[in-house]
């Protein structure tokens, strides 16, 4: 009798290579948001190279800050959804304590009080972009989706105090993304065609009474996008050399470190509002095309995760979370072209800056946590 062929078989865990993928899983890491964070980040290092002047010790800083920001995205992915909620008041409600210490004792930057420096020097109004939407989904957890007018008018409270509070710094682009942050959580729940129309109406007396509110500063930035050469050498200066690097980017561009606007230092604020303009004149329309494409991508899968989820808290999160990062793409990129005021918004993941990179990193932390523990369904 002829002995019979065995088949060998080979797995990872036998020969004792890494199962990479096991890691991932066992660190609550999601794959695909993973890899597409590192590639944009790793390209924004290089946009941030030539946009500094070359300059290493910059990218060095940016290059620790984004460890830091990847060590709490981390960290934060790690932690129970149960933990998340539980804790959101305290996160919130310490977050607006903060607000009120720079108000009384913050750094003055810029014309601006927006930084505490403890040690370590930061916007707490960053933490409120993801504070307020946290505790907007929080509150409607345990109650009727949509909510009732009641519910709506304490959501609006909750919103307007640390909006209120950030625009009084004043940093109005900054207050205007913590609202949107919360109002996107409103229309995720869902409200009445009654409701929508009536603040829709609401809005353009509320669109003249912020009018009222607003800094000479702030008027003059309105007033420039509608026509920004009636003031070429002063508030147009920023929108007019920002079209103009984009402009001469062409299709291919001029070539990494050779943009002639951002390396002759025409164009200001080009290491963090203005960045775009830096990609656009020296990686052309194709480098911006895929850096949109990235974008676009990250909300999508951040969007998958919100359907994915089984519960109200980690659904009304995860889809705002993913719709506010995509406000943050379109406003600085509109703005850098001229389509809306200069708000002083950073490009996500890409400007040089550490508040707003950790706070976005430990919002995508917060979308693999919903993902990894979300409650599996059984087949």
């Amino acid at each position: 009798m002829r002995p019979s062929k065995t088949k060998r078989v080979y797995s990872l865990k036998s020969t004792g290579a890494p199962n990479l993928f096991g890691i991932i899983r066992n660190l609550n890491i999601d794959a695909p948001l993973i890899g597409v964070l590192f590639l944009i980040c790793s390209f924004g290092l290089f946009v941030l190279y030539s946009a500094t002047g070359e300059s290493s010790v910059l990218l060095a800083n940016q290059s620790i800050r984004m460890g830091i920001a990847l060590i709490v995205m981390l960290i934060i992915a790690q932690l129970p959804l149960d933990f998340l909620r539980r804790w959101t008041p305290w996160v919130y409600f310490s977050g607006l304590a903060l607000l009120v210490l720079v108000l009384t004792m913050g750094d003055i930057g810029q014309g601006a009080r927006r930084w505490l420096n403890i040690g370590v020097r930061f916007q707490p109004s960053e933490v409120m972009k993801l504070a307020v939407p946290m505790m907007t989904a929080w509150y409607l957890h345990d109650r009727e989706i949509p909510p009732k007018l009641g519910n709506l008018v304490i959501i609006a409270v909750l919103i307007a105090i640390p909006t209120y509070l950030t625009a009084k710094q004043p940093d109005l682009g900054t207050s205007l993304l913590i609202a949107t942050s919360g109002i996107i959580v409103i229309v995720l729940a869902g409200i009445s065609l009654k409701v929508t129309l009536s603040l829709t109406a609401l809005s353009i007396p509320g669109a003249f009474l912020l009018w009222n509110f607003m800094k000479d500063y702030q008027k003059q930035r309105v007033l420039t996008l509608l026509n920004p050469d009636s003031d070429p050498l002063g508030a147009g200066y920023n929108i007019i050399q920002s079209k103009i690097a984009i402009g001469s980017g062409g299709l291919f561009g001029k070539g990494w470190t050779n943009g002639s606007q951002a390396q002759l230092e025409f164009l200001p604020e080009r290491h963090t509002d203005f960045i775009f303009a830096v990609l656009g004149e020296e990686f052309g329309l194709l480098g911006v095309i895929g850096l949109l494409v990235m974008y676009i991508f990250l909300i999508g899968r951040g969007l998958y995760i919100a359907i994915q989820a089984h519960d109200t808290y980690s659904r009304l999160l995860a889809g705002s979370i993913s719709l506010t990062f995509l406000v943050y793409v379109f406003v600085n990129t509109a703005m850098v072209t001229g389509l809306v005021p200069v708000v002083g918004v950073p490009l996500p993941l890409v400007s040089f800056g550490g508040t707003s990179l950790v706070t976005l990193m430990a919002g995508f932390g917060i979308l693999m946590s919903i993902h990894s523990h979300r409650k599996l369904l059984p087949r």
